[in-house]
């Protein structure tokens, strides 16, 4: 398949790119699959409403099928036809917080394709924070299932180069907004309960949503691998590099203990440490990442897949990464690199 590639302002599109994006919006009129920016990672939209289209997006990832999809709208009026029900605490929510990176999951109305729900009764709704994501939808006039635009179990994606890299030959088009800005995908919150439950941590904190309606709950089934998802992120391995993927638990001393009995062992070791620990490091690995800095994890956020993804162009063994505080930010940067290292942890104690 000859993959289409688009370049769009991401100030204005509507008024300065029309025709781009005219030309992918048919694209997803006539059920094909097209990578577009959004303000967390690249998505893979196709038409919520139809089993081909959707198909083709599982198709191009290699995604499992029981790994539901979040639907994109641009109006909170789309709502009507796609949920049943509207709780109060979903409405403060979309006040507080859409369009960004937030995602509710509501109970579904059955509108939307059978695929992008995986068969549950509850459907994951985002409204997202980017002009060339709006612009495409209105000019489609289609709400887009999009999962992240990567090849399933791969970094998921903050560039239109991450896109073409993965998904090249495997889709009908890419959008190229630029560079996305949060770096990790939304927070899904499941509404359809008594006490809001974060399903996946992302871009909006448990803090700033206890802000707004009190108490939040975390799901368990967060570090469960045995039992069927409600929110895409629950289960399967994701984001990891070629290479395995351990994090460090313990001070600088044991990291550096635990680089050298690697090499000892003959590896080639890679680490993905903030500008303060590979300055407290000095010459210590073989390749040395940096994904941010530990005083200000948004920086961390913003960078961490697209460090993962440039381990693959090293010949590293085994690649070590620091670990990082469970609260604000820091749960969702946990969260992707407890998946990307599929849990595997060397702790100090």
């Amino acid at each position: 398949m000859l993959t289409k590639k688009w370049t769009v302002d991401n100030v204005d599109p509507l008024k300065m790119n029309y025709p781009q994006l005219k030309e992918a919006a048919a694209l997803l009129q006539q059920e094909e699959v097209v990578a577009f920016p959004t303000e967390t990672v690249y998505g893979l939209g196709a038409n919520a409403l139809s089993d081909q289209a959707v198909q083709k997006i599982f198709e191009a990832k290699g995604r499992p099928g029981d790994n539901p999809l979040i639907v994109h709208i641009t109006k909170k009026e789309q709502l009507t036809d796609l949920v049943d029900n509207l709780p109060e605490v979903a409405e403060k929510l979309m006040q507080a917080f859409w369009p960004g990176p937030l995602t509710l999951v509501l109970k579904s109305r059955d509108s939307v394709s059978k695929y992008v729900t995986a068969g549950l009764d509850t459907l994951a709704v985002r409204m997202p924070d980017h002009p060339v994501a709006l612009a495409l939808m209105e000019v489609s006039g289609l709400p887009l299932a999009a999962p992240s635009a990567n090849l399933s179990g791969k970094p998921s994606p903050t560039t239109a180069a991450h896109v073409d890299e993965d998904l090249d030959g495997k889709i009908a088009g890419i959008v190229d907004g630029g560079p996305t800005g949060v770096g990790l995908e939304s927070t899904v919150v499941d509404c359809t309960t008594e006490i809001p439950i974060i399903l996946r941590p992302g871009g909006v904190t448990k803090e700033q949503l206890e802000a707004v309606v009190g108490q939040v709950e975390v799901d368990p089934a967060l570090t469960s691998q045995d039992q069927a998802p409600k929110s895409p992120g629950m289960k399967y391995t994701h984001y990891a590099p070629v290479a395995p993927v351990f994090l460090v638990e313990g001070g600088l001393d044991f990291l550096k203990e635990t680089i050298l009995r690697a090499q000892k062992d003959g590896k080639k070791v890679g680490l993905l440490v903030t500008e303060e620990t590979k300055f407290e490091l000095g010459e210590a690995g073989d390749v040395m990442l940096t994904c941010g800095t530990r005083s200000d994890l948004s920086t961390v956020a913003t960078n961490l897949y697209d460090v993962l993804r440039a381990f693959n162009s090293t010949d590293v063994d085994i690649i070590f990464s620091e670990t990082f505080p469970k609260t604000g930010v820091g749960a969702a940067i946990m969260n992707r690199l407890d998946k990307a290292a599929g849990q595997k942890i060397i702790s100090e104690r």
